[in-house]
């Protein structure tokens, strides 16, 4: 058996970085980090420079089977099919694996840097390097463990979590132990935010990118209250103020004015972004290469934009909802989206035009997070505060001008939610599928009636807000939501809540090197 080594399996990486270029790298691949300015500089590459979305998006629910008719390359395919995924593309598992402990490692030579200075600046990047190595590892976490779940915790495998610069960690503990880590990394952070540095904060973990991505982590922990708190303080006295105001999307010119409002920094909603090498974009969009896997006009109607809701009626026709996102829908039969994360390519070759295809993600925002201290309030049953959330919500993602537009209340989401029909497991087809799926809550539980009606509402939310960033598979192993992935030709496959394939198999040559690879028996269990 070959001798693991995170750091040699997280090749190409540990040079120094400035946002443009790449520095020599030193023999031993560490760059030598002595001074503040230095430091500074490296943290820019301890921000992943590839994504989980694509694999989270094709595992999910918000995609179908367009048909044999359409391609499908091979790691879509298998990304689909809940099967190992052995390519090395951009967006596949190997290439997240290694972009986050790169990451990391690049977190860890700056603490090892900045070790023993007590000054205020050190201590900001301090918090800054933390913070980047806890994202990273959960990030790993997300795409190759299981759910948290405190009654399994100790069951279910986590992953290395390297602590000190060049030293690999060759062992994946318990899921427990890699919460633990992190947590443990976000709470040393917090007390030392201080964004007085950044030139460019919303590239950085400014304050409210660490206590939006705090909130998330506790939500995912179920630390109910802590998700509440680490919330209110990313989104202030004024959390109208930080959503993504959808009435000034409606009279864009098209696609591209859309999509460049949307990532653009002055958007108060974007708290956090990070470019990422990838063909996302092209599956969003619905490319002929991808066009067989994706979001299509079934999915849309049944489940997502056009789907029956509490604020929406019927799913026949956009214009029966109030809802902005159900009118700024593009593309096909096969492949409908919202000019959000589509592609941004980087040019290399002027003459040739060839280059890196590119998604810019916010992958922290004000909407996913008062979604995120609404989904806690539920759970805490205080209805009062999460109906306020989720109404705030609801009016800048509406027009509110619309006959449509209603006001949340218990009583119209149990009235809508009762009348909607549970989704079958295994399905017939998408087009008989619905908002409601059956929920398994991984080692929580919830009541029947209002607080389930209410947490299939905010997740409904969630899932329109973070469509094209795979936080939708997220909340289906959080949820332990069932559902089907229908295949032409072939029979559907069904995901059921504690699906060990819920954590992606890790990257072949990890297992080679000796890393235990995730089980693959299908559970069942809470």
């Amino acid at each position: 058996m070959k001798k693991l080594s995170i750091l040699s399996l997280a090749a190409g990486m540990l040079a120094l970085a400035s946002c443009d270029s790449y520095l020599d790298k030193l023999p031993d691949d560490r760059a030598e980090v002595n001074s503040l300015d230095k430091a500074k500089k490296f943290l820019v590459s301890a921000y992943p420079n590839h994504s989980p979305n694509f694999v989270f998006f094709i595992s999910g629910d918000n995609v179908s089977d367009n048909g044999v008719l359409y391609n499908a390359q091979p790691n879509q395919m298998n990304a689909y099919k809940w099967q190992p995924i052995e390519t090395e593309n951009n967006d596949d598992p190997k290439q997240v694996w290694n972009a986050n402990y790169e990451a990391a490692a690049v977190a860890n030579m700056a603490l090892e840097a900045l070790a023993g200075d007590e000054s205020a600046d050190a201590q900001a990047l301090r918090a800054e390097a933390l913070l980047c190595r806890a994202f990273a590892m959960f990030q790993n976490a997300n795409m190759f463990c299981m759910a948290w779940n405190d009654s399994k915790a100790d069951e279910y495998l986590g992953i290395p979590y390297p602590k000190v610069a060049g030293e690999s960690v060759n062992e994946r503990g318990t899921l427990r132990q890699t919460y633990e880590n992190i947590n443990a990394d976000i709470e040393e952070a917090l007390p030392l935010l201080n964004d007085g540095y950044l030139t460019v904060p919303k590239y950085h973990f400014n304050q409210k990118a660490a206590y939006a991505f705090a909130a998330r982590f506790n939500l995912f922990y179920q630390n109910w209250d802590k998700a509440i708190e680490y919330a209110t303080k990313a989104l202030g006295g004024n959390p109208s103020g930080l959503l993504r105001d959808m009435d000034s999307y409606a009279n864009l010119a098209g696609v591209d004015d859309i999509h460049n409002k949307w990532i653009r920094s002055g958007e108060n909603c974007n708290l956090m972004f990070v470019d990422a090498v990838s063909i996302n974009g092209r599956v969003n969009r619905g490319s002929s290469s991808y066009k067989r896997f994706c979001h299509n006009m079934d999915v849309l109607k049944s489940q997502t934009m056009w789907a029956k809701t509490p604020w929406s009626d019927v799913s026949s026709s956009a214009a029966k909802n109030a809802l902005q996102e159900a009118r700024l829908m593009y593309g096909s039969n096969q492949a409908v989206y919202i000019p959000s994360l589509i592609e941004d390519f980087e040019i290399k070759d002027k003459i040739n035009q060839t280059g890196y295809a590119h998604v810019v993600d916010p992958v922290f925002t004000g909407d996913e997070t008062i979604l995120t201290r609404a989904e806690a309030y539920i759970m805490k049953k205080d209805y009062d505060k999460a109906l306020a959330d989720m109404n705030t919500w609801l009016t800048a993602h509406s027009d509110v001008t619309s006959p449509k537009f209603l006001t949340l209340t218990v009583d119209n989401i149990n009235t809508t939610l009762d009348a909607i029909r549970m989704t079958e497991v295994p399905s017939r087809a998408v087009t008989e599928e619905s908002i409601k799926k059956p929920l398994n809550p991984q080692g929580f539980t919830v009541e029947e009636g209002t607080q389930t009606n209410m947490i299939y509402t905010v997740l409904q939310m969630r899932r329109i807000t973070t469509i094209y960033q795979g936080q939708r598979w997220l909340d289906i192993k959080r949820w332990g939501i069932e559902f089907t992935h229908h295949l032409d030709g072939e029979d559907d496959i069904v995901f059921k809540a504690g699906d060990l394939r819920g954590a992606i198999q890790l990257p072949y040559d990890v297992i080679e090197a000796g890393l235990e690879p995730n089980p693959r028996e299908t559970a069942t269990q809470n």
